[in-house]
Order: C-alpha cells, then sequence, then structure tokens
C-alpha cells in the first residue's frame, strides 16, 4: 500500500510556520503595550509614531490570523485524505493500527531487566 501526500509540507516549515505565529502574537502584545504606555505623549512626532504602530499592529494581527487560518485548513486536507485512504482500504488500516497497537502494547508491558547486584 502506497500512499502519497504531495501537498503536505516537510515538518521545518511547519515549524518556522509556528515560529512566525509565536513571533507576530509577541509582536501584536509588544505592540499594545507600546501604545498604552505612550498614551500620554501628545506631540506631533508622537502621534505620527501611533499611528505608524497602530496600523503595523493591525497588519500583524491579519497576517496572524491569515497564517492560523491556513493551518487550519491543511489541518482539514489531511485529515479528509486520510479519511479517504482509510475507507479506500479499509483491512489494510485495520490491520496497521492492529499491528500497531500490539506493538505499543508490548513495549509497554515488555520489563526491563534489572541490574545484576
Amino acid at each position: 500500500m502506497e500512499t502519497n501526500f504531495d501537498d503536505i509540507e516537510p515538518t521545518h516549515s511547519t515549524l518556522a510556520r509556528q515560529q512566525v505565529m509565536a513571533d507576530l502574537k509577541a509582536l501584536v502584545r509588544d505592540s499594545e503595550q507600546l501604545l498604552k504606555a505612550t498614551a500620554g505623549d501628545l506631540t506631533e512626532k508622537g502621534k505620527e509614531a501611533r499611528a505608524r504602530v497602530t496600523a503595523a499592529l493591525q497588519r500583524a494581527k491579519e497576517t496572524c490570523e491569515s497564517l492560523q487560518v491556513q493551518t487550519a485548513e491543511k489541518a482539514k486536507a489531511a485529515a479528509k485524505k486520510a479519511d479517504l485512504a482509510i475507507r479506500d482500504h479499509p483491512y489494510e488500516s485495520v490491520g496497521v493500527a492492529f499491528g500497531l497497537g500490539l506493538l505499543m502494547g508490548v513495549l509497554v508491558a515488555r520489563k526491563e531487566p534489572r541490574g545484576r547486584e
């Protein structure tokens, strides 16, 4: 039985996407704190800086939400492909699940030999 998942990305790009999302969330949190801290600054440069930070903050929020939606959509697509593979090969799927369960059971039940004293 051969299964091909052409559109599944390598693990490193998934980790990179998660890191970017974490960084964007940190940026949003820090920017909101900066905006709160500088709320009393009423100079013209302060107002311009606040406007730029607010715009950048909004773009970062939108990018973060977009990445989350893309990740969820890819997870749904992968789940659908797995479901189709299981439906196309039900007996093989049961056999693989049984074999994995048996292997896990053997590994869990295996007792470590104790060292001789």
